[in-house]
């Protein structure tokens, strides 16, 4: 099933990166790039299935997140251990049975690259003593839309047609958790959701000083 999913995700709006099915040329380490990503997120999603209790669906997968780990809001150095020491982050915390792997050229960024919303979003999870295991990340926008002036390195606010066109990946996500609470991270993942028909619960995006109240949301949250 989550082979399926995964699958479905291959017919791209133009002007979105597929990291999936696409190959980033200019930045990918190699041409086996999708399928490391594809098959980090197939292992990502189907590791949560029968135990996730909680769904964070933010806007889009960014530049220096998902495009190169194939997972919402995960980042390289979440996934190469560089997160641990200061935020207390694993990478297997974001799967087990599988060895990570980073997929962007070394030229690009030594270290891995490094998403500060993945980083507050699984810090403030370990923190609060949330098991990652049992919440899975995802976009209401799979994919990740760039400004094609500035490259692939790059992001920007989805259009209305591309959020429409993620409303049937959205449903089919969900799909494959109907026991979990859903929550909205942002108010354009609210839109969609309320457009489905979808029960949840809004918190602010982490990013542009939402880290605060973000957390404060979150720690409420576990605390009913």
């Amino acid at each position: 099933m989550i082979k399926e999913f995964v699958n479905s995700l291959k017919r791209t709006p133009k002007g979105l990166f597929n990291p999936w099915f696409h190959q980033d040329k200019k930045n990918d380490a190699s041409p086996e790039a999708p399928e490391i990503r594809r098959k980090q997120l197939e292992t990502y999603l189907e590791e949560r299935r029968n135990r996730a209790k909680y769904l964070f669906i933010a806007e889009a997968l960014g530049y220096q997140g998902g495009h190169f780990t194939g997972i919402a809001m995960t980042s390289e150095r979440i996934l190469l251990g560089h997160q641990f020491e200061k935020y207390g982050i694993k990478p297997d915390h974001v799967f087990t049975s599988e060895i990570p792997e980073r997929t962007s050229s070394e030229d690009v960024n030594k270290l891995g690259m490094s998403e500060p919303t993945a980083t507050i979003m699984w810090g403030t999870l370990i923190n609060l003593g949330i098991d990652p295991h049992e919440v899975v990340l995802w976009n209401s926008v799979p994919w990740h839309p760039y400004n094609p002036q500035k490259g692939m390195l790059s992001n920007r606010t989805p259009l209305a047609g591309e959020m429409q066109a993620g409303l049937k990946h959205l449903k089919q996500f969900l799909a494959l958790y109907p026991e979990a609470e859903v929550l909205a991270v942002g108010r354009k993942c609210e839109q969609s959701l309320s457009e489905l028909g979808v029960k949840h619960t809004g918190v602010r995006h982490p990013a542009n000083g939402g880290a605060p109240k973000f957390r404060a949301q979150l720690a409420d949250l576990t605390a009913r």
